[in-house]
């Protein structure tokens, strides 16, 4: 499938992925719509349309109005994301809440307004996943939970639409973007537990994935990412115990020593 010319829809599109996956698609030929909270001014270069994916109906206009330009749809990247952090022995605030409804009920609301499109078309759908619909990791609880609510619900779409729409998932594992700006602020950076990955390797994983001739039910965005699902998947006793081993090491060095929520976790795991 040669990306020239297809019409895509792209959500999160002024987001740090959205941009640059954005304009790669734009170098291929492809004609790119984008769907984001704030607009672009009338006569931009890159069309985005304004869209709260919290709101079905902002999303069916959105989405309405984005086909009606392109003509119709062959490629959905649900790409808009929340993070931050969430500990799973507290209850929901409104923030954990926000992060559930803008990763896992999102791409539903999205895909929801779309497929009749790419049914027509014999389209694809793109999730932009996490590794850590895989591998939980602490203190990320409801970015953890969305993440893996959006694999199975990839699988559902697969189950019931699969003869006539393509599904893929990508997983990238820590991308330095402002999506982690929140869970840095408190404190509670993911450097050195999960595997960073460079933003180009992440654009170049979506891209590929709307373009492939035979999409891949999940994609890696490298080969270390590729071996972390695997070894999640397949090993999950011995995955959460070097994710233990690694958070171990972490804590003794310092890390999250300025952040409130991590006091419990650290008197656990040093206290013994």
């Amino acid at each position: 499938m040669s990306i020239a010319g297809k019409r895509i829809i792209i959500t999160g599109a002024r987001g740090a992925f959205g941009t640059a996956v954005t304009g790669e698609l734009l170098t291929l030929g492809a004609r790119v719509i984008g769907l984001d909270l704030t607009p672009s001014d009338a006569g931009a270069e890159r069309e985005v349309i304004e869209c709260d994916v919290r709101d079905q109906g902002s999303v069916d206009r959105a989405v309405g109005e984005a086909i009606g330009r392109l003509g119709g749809l062959d490629v959905l990247i649900n790409n808009a994301g929340l993070g931050g952090p969430a500990s799973g022995g507290i209850a929901p605030d409104a923030a954990a809440l926000a992060i559930l409804d803008v990763n896992a009920i999102g791409p539903w609301r999205v895909t929801s307004a779309a497929i009749d499109s790419l049914v027509e078309s014999r389209g694809r759908v793109v999730i932009i996943a996490s590794r850590m619909a895989f591998l939980g990791l602490p203190l990320a609880a409801a970015y953890g939970i969305s993440k893996r609510a959006v694999h199975a619900y990839a699988d559902s779409l697969r189950a019931e639409y699969g003869t006539h729409v393509k599904v893929t998932c990508v997983h990238p594992s820590f991308v330095r973007t402002p999506i982690h700006d929140s869970t840095s602020a408190a404190g509670l950076s993911v450097e050195g537990v999960s595997r960073e990955e460079p933003l180009e390797a992440v654009v170049e994983a979506i891209v590929g994935a709307c373009g492939a001739a035979r999409p891949k039910r999940d994609v890696a965005p490298t080969r270390g990412g590729a071996i972390q699902i695997f070894m999640a998947r397949h090993f999950p006793r011995l995955t959460a115990a070097i994710v233990a081993r690694t958070l171990r090491k972490r804590l003794r060095a310092g890390a999250f020593e300025d952040a409130p929520l991590a006091t419990g976790l650290r008197d656990r795991v040093l206290g013994g």
